[in-house]
């Protein structure tokens, strides 16, 4: 007898039981090919899910950090004056 199921798919239209699972394979496709041999991406991108909280918090900080940097960087350019060439010889 036929049963009705749920299923997940990323971006390249495969198919996962979870949408974790799913999650997972598109960001290991962003990430591409790390490491020798067996890419580690698949695995790296499990870890990124379970750590997300923390990984979202450190990019707000950075966030935060770069407004701050760019509203301090000053366009030096436009103060300083070129010095008059000193004769040579």
């Amino acid at each position: 007898m036929a049963k009705k199921g749920t299923g997940y798919f990323d971006r390249k239209g495969q198919f996962f039981k979870t949408p974790r699972e799913a999650t997972a394979s598109d960001i290991a496709a962003l990430l591409g090919q790390i490491g020798e041999g067996e890419s580690l991406a698949p695995g790296i991108a499990q870890t990124l899910i379970e750590r997300r909280m923390e990984i979202e918090k450190l990019f707000a900080e950075h966030d935060e950090m770069m407004a701050e940097y760019e509203g301090n960087v000053t366009d030096f350019a436009s103060k300083v004056s070129k010095l008059a060439e000193r004769p040579t010889g």
